[in-house]
C-alpha cells in the first residue's frame, strides 16, 4: 500500500477520534460542535458582509463593463437551469448570462429556494445588462450580479430569500429594494476566488539563531519564531510547504501597521490573529480570515531585534501584488512573518480546528524523525508546487461534515 494512502486513512481514523485539544495560537483553544442555527431574515435595506459592495470584504472591485463584441463575452456563461425563471424582458437571454461563479451561487440558491418553500422557484429579474440600466461600474455590466425575487412574488418571502442567497454563498447580498433582492460575487479572475493561504517569496521570517531568510528560501527542518500559548517567543521546526507557487503573480492583502517595519502580506483565506482593542493578553487574539481583517484592528508583533511581544495598530488595508506564494507548516502550526504573528492555515476560520486535523501528520514527521535512514529534505526544489496532497484530502473531508459557512467564500 502506498505510503500516502496509509498516512491518509491514518489521519482521517485520527481527525475522527481526537477530542478537542488546545491550540497554538491565541484565543480560545477548544472546539466545540455548533447547534443547528435557526436562519433569521435580512431586515430592508440590510446587506452581508456590511461592507460596501465593490470592497475587499465583499465581491470586490468593478473590472470594467462587458460588451457583446469584448473579449471577455466568452466567459459569461448562460444558465438554462429549468428551476429557475428569467424574466427576460429585453427578450435577448440576457439576464441568463453570467459568470461561472455566479452562475454556480444562482444554481445552489434554487435549490435552496424549493427546500424552503415547496412550489416555489427562485427568479432572476436582472442579471447582464448591456443596456446601461445601471449605475457607473455596476457589477451586472459584468454577469457577476442579479436582482431577483420568488417565483410567486410574495414579499413577506424576500428577507428570508436575502438570508438564502447568504447561505448559498454569494459574496454580497442586499435587501436593496422591496421588489428584490441584490446579490453580486467577485470576479472569477480574482486570486481570492483561486488560492487557499501563502505568503509571498520575498515575506521574512526569523531563524532560531535570529537570523532572517525569505520564505523562498526557508527549508523544512529550520526552526523559526513563533509564540506559544502563554505569550513567549519560542522556536518551532518547519515540517514542510502546504503550498507552493515559485513564480506565479498574486493579488495579497496588506495589512500595514503604524510601524512600517511590522506589516503583513498573504491571502484572501489565510488566517491571521486579530483584536479589536489595543491589548497584550493572548486571548484578546482571534483567527480571522485576512479578507475580514479592517483598518483599526490590533495585530500582536515582535518587536524588531528583541523577543518582547506588544499589539500595533492596522493602519491600511488594501490589495497589492506579489510574486510567489508559499505557506510553510510549523510544529506549532504558528509563525511570525515580518515579525506579525500568523497562522499556517486558510481556508477554515478555525485555526484550533485546522490544528488537530493536521496532528496526524505532524505526527508522522515526529516518528519519522528517529528512523535512520529519514532526513528532511533541504530545499523548497524538492517539493513541487501546487498544494500539499493532504490539504486537499482534509478540505475534501472537511466539505462534507463540516457547515459551509465555516469555510471561506473561495
Amino acid at each position: 500500500m502506498q505510503p500516502g494512502l496509509e498516512l491518509a486513512r491514518f489521519g482521517l481514523l485520527c481527525c475522527c477520534l481526537l477530542v478537542p485539544v488546545q491550540s497554538c495560537g491565541p484565543g480560545r483553544g477548544y472546539g466545540r460542535r455548533r447547534p443547528s442555527r435557526k436562519l433569521t431574515p435580512l431586515l430592508y435595506k440590510q446587506f452581508i458582509p456590511n461592507v460596501a459592495e465593490k470592497t475587499l470584504g465583499a465581491s470586490g472591485r468593478s473590472e470594467g463593463k462587458i460588451s457583446r463584441n469584448s473579449e471577455k463575452f466568452k466567459e459569461l456563461t448562460p444558465n438554462y437551469n429549468p428551476d429557475i425563471i428569467f424574466k427576460d424582458e429585453e427578450d435577448t437571454q440576457a439576464d441568463r448570462l453570467m459568470t461561472q461563479r455566479c452562475k454556480d451561487k444562482v444554481n445552489s440558491l434554487a435549490i435552496s429556494v424549493m427546500n424552503q418553500w415547496p412550489g416555489v422557484k427562485l427568479r432572476v429579474t436582472e442579471g447582464w445588462d448591456e443596456d446601461g440600466h445601471h449605475s457607473k461600474d455596476s457589477l451586472h455590466y459584468e454577469g457577476r450580479a442579479v436582482d431577483i425575487t420568488t417565483s410567486d412574488r410574495d414579499r413577506t418571502k424576500y428577507g428570508m430569500l436575502a438570508r438564502l442567497a447568504v447561505e448559498a454563498g454569494f459574496d454580497w447580498v442586499y435587501y436593496e429594494s422591496k421588489a428584490h433582492i441584490h446579490c453580486s460575487v467577485k470576479s472569477d479572475n480574482s486570486m481570492a476566488t483561486k488560492t487557499g493561504g501563502c505568503f509571498p517569496s520575498k515575506a521574512m521570517v526569523t531563524l532560531e539563531d535570529g537570523q532572517t531568510r525569505p520564505m523562498s528560501e526557508l527549508n523544512p527542518g529550520d526552526r523559526v519564531l513563533t509564540v506559544d500559548t502563554t505569550g513567549k517567543v519560542v522556536p518551532s521546526q518547519v515540517l514542510l510547504l502546504l503550498d507552493k507557487e515559485e513564480t506565479m503573480r498574486i493579488s495579497f492583502i496588506m495589512l500595514e501597521t503604524e510601524d512600517p517595519r511590522q506589516h503583513l502580506k498573504l491571502t484572501a483565506a489565510h488566517l491571521v490573529f486579530v483584536a479589536e482593542n489595543n491589548t497584550d493578553i493572548m486571548e484578546d487574539f482571534r483567527p480571522v480570515f485576512a479578507s475580514r481583517v479592517q483598518r483599526g484592528h490590533f495585530l500582536l508583533v515582535r518587536e524588531v531585534g528583541s523577543r518582547r511581544l506588544r499589539s500595533s495598530r492596522i493602519k491600511a488595508v488594501y490589495m497589492k501584488e506579489d510574486i510567489g506564494a508559499y505557506a510553510p507548516l510549523t510544529s506549532h502550526g504558528t509563525l511570525l512573518v515580518n515579525n506579525v504573528l500568523a497562522s499556517c492555515y486558510a481556508v477554515i476560520e478555525k485555526h484550533h480546528w485546522a490544528h488537530v486535523a493536521f496532528a496526524p501528520l505532524r505526527l508522522f514527521h515526529s516518528l519519522t524523525n528517529f528512523l535512520p535512514s529519514y532526513h528532511f529534505r533541504r530545499g523548497n526544489a524538492t517539493q513541487e508546487n501546487g498544494i500539499h496532497w493532504y490539504c486537499r484530502f482534509l478540505y475534501s473531508f472537511g466539505k462534507r461534515v463540516l457547515e459551509k459557512e465555516t469555510f471561506h467564500s473561495l
